[in-house]
């Protein structure tokens, strides 16, 4: 079980989330860069088709770095087949050592520019526990068959952590994930969900102590804000594609969905996924600048270790960057140099 480091005391986790765009070498050269700055996770997006294949690429980011984990934020249960999950992460530790892990979620860009729905709770609770007892070298029963992975001579406990912001998923990730993944920066949002998957987790009997907490969402480090809105705004669209799930299910009870959420999403008209995670996404003009503060982090140095030092105050283990915007370098300089030595 991996442990909620900033619950018992030490330091602040970064990592870096990028899109596997091509050049796949490009993607290689931010990972390496990033571990030289001070991130200890490299992620990437997984949509198969929108972008390069992730899994090929994760070798040459495991390659370029000495201790970097690295995994897909997210991948999903139903374009991949979990066996072959399995025993891609099984051999990813094989070569690399024990530096891989699982975010999962329900599938949103990978699922529906194919034409596909995001898969069940139930399903993505079963993935998360057929791959991780098969990456642990045990024996798992799957389609009326029962087997292992032969050649794992010793396992590794791959870290499982879980994305969503309903309350089904976020019951799931107390109950059932090493860590819970919120893909948005916003305190108060912040709050209840991981209140949500603190309770649930004490309910089923387990330390909730015991399940990171990672919050990811774009940060751009800059002194005008207006143009560091723009370059963002395709997050707020990002997250209503789950907001809409959501109202969809739960309708607008406060009680299941946050006011700050169901609100924003009003004037969403859809979504065009071919502009999925890119500045200047024309499905996002209804997100409003407010949404955009709220959900990322802007500003200057000071403004983001401000906004984290709060982050971390109220539990997060880690804080990912999701780095989709024209300042990359900059913004990694900016955080090796002053961010993450004031709270690393």
């Amino acid at each position: 079980m991996h442990a909620s480091r900033t619950a018992l005391g030490a330091d602040l986790d970064f990592g870096v989330v990028l899109q596997t765009n091509p050049p796949g070498k490009r993607v290689v050269e931010l990972t390496k860069m990033a571990e030289d700055l001070g991130f200890s996770y490299g992620w990437t997006f997984d949509s198969h088709v929108l972008w390069q294949e992730p899994f090929v690429i994760y070798s040459l980011m495991l390659e370029a770095t000495e201790n970097m984990i690295v995994g897909p934020m997210v991948t999903n249960p139903r374009t991949r087949d979990w066996t072959v999950l399995a025993s891609m992460f099984a051999t990813l530790n094989e070569m690399y050592g024990d530096r891989t892990i699982c975010g999962m979620g329900r599938g949103d860009s990978a699922v529906r520019y194919i034409g596909g729905k995001p898969t069940t709770i139930d399903s993505m609770v079963e993935s998360m526990s057929i791959i991780k007892s098969l990456v642990a070298g045990e024996s798992v029963a799957l389609r009326g068959t029962e087997f292992d992975i032969p050649w794992i001579d010793e396992g590794w406990d791959l870290p499982m952590w879980a994305a969503g912001y309903g309350p089904r998923a976020l019951a799931m990730a107390g109950e059932h994930a090493d860590g819970f993944i919120l893909q948005l920066a916003d305190p108060q949002i912040l709050e209840w969900t991981v209140a949500a998957v603190r309770d649930k987790a004490e309910s089923a009997g387990r330390d909730p102590d015991d399940i990171a907490i990672c919050v990811v969402a774009p940060a751009y480090v800059g002194d005008d804000i207006a143009h560091q809105r723009e370059q963002l705004r395709w997050f707020g669209g990002m997250v209503g594609n789950h907001v809409a799930d959501m109202v969809k299910r739960y309708g607008e009870d406060e009680s299941m969905v946050p006011k700050v959420l169901s609100d924003y999403i009003r004037e969403r008209e859809g979504y065009d996924y071919d502009h999925h995670g890119k500045a200047g996404n024309p499905s996002t003009d209804f997100v409003p600048d407010d949404v955009i503060d709220r959900f990322c982090v802007l500003g200057d140095v000071e403004d983001h270790i401000e906004k984290l030092s709060l982050l971390k105050d109220m539990g997060v283990d880690q804080f990912g960057i999701y780095l989709m915007h024209d300042a990359k370098e900059s913004t990694l300089q900016a955080y090796g140099e002053r961010v993450i030595p004031a709270l690393g």
